[in-house]
């Protein structure tokens, strides 16, 4: 049952990689349609995860390194809506924020992966 909350934002996750990677092969200017989606899936997705994670957590008993996977998690998110605003309204973008938003996915997704995995476990 615990496994099937995490379904939606996983989803939404992954979509929301497939818009990043459109974005980012139209260039600039972004595509309002397109840039628009992929931060509405964004934000959808972290909506989710934070409703599925918090539950989950009221349930049990986390272990401090879940509690670390999802800081790191909540940390990358930050990063990744920071640097995304940063690109949208700058003319030029910056290699470092480019750089950051391109590593800041696996980030997210291997700490979030690694936490849902342990909560699942200890329930």
């Amino acid at each position: 049952m615990t496994a099937s909350k995490f379904i939606l934002p996983i989803i939404l996750f992954v979509l929301t990689l497939a818009a990043g990677f459109w974005v980012s092969k139209t260039g600039k200017p972004y595509n309002t349609g397109t840039f628009t989606l992929h931060k509405l899936l964004a934000l959808a997705a972290v909506v989710f995860v934070t409703i599925a994670i918090t539950d989950v957590l009221k349930t049990t008993h986390a272990q401090p390194l879940v509690i670390v996977l999802v800081v790191l998690a909540g940390l990358s998110v930050i990063a990744l809506f920071g640097t995304g605003a940063l690109m949208s309204i700058q003319k030029t973008v910056s290699s470092i924020w480019l750089f950051v938003h391109r590593v800041a996915p696996f980030l997210l997704a291997g700490s979030s992966i690694s936490a849902i995995l342990l909560l699942i476990k200890t329930v």
